[in-house]
């Protein structure tokens, strides 16, 4: 039983893996493709984040929950 559990798990993991041709690169360094899309959005959205949390840290962010940098 563990052997096939390891073999399919093996196969499976196998199948998953992809080589990026080179012709295909440039589809991924478009700007949509990136984690952040709009990174003045993103700013506000932490600002915001940060600001209601009262918390410190991770990105950046400096100052507490009353808002004032």
């Amino acid at each position: 039983m563990k052997q096939i559990v390891l073999l399919m798990l093996t196969a499976w993991v196998l199948a998953a893996c992809s080589t990026v041709q080179p012709w295909e690169k440039d589809l991924l360094a478009k700007p949509s493709m990136a984690l952040v899309a709009d990174k003045l959005d993103n700013a506000l959205d932490e600002h915001i984040y940060f600001s209601k949390e009262a918390s410190l840290g991770g990105q950046g962010v400096g100052g507490g929950g009353c808002g004032c940098n």
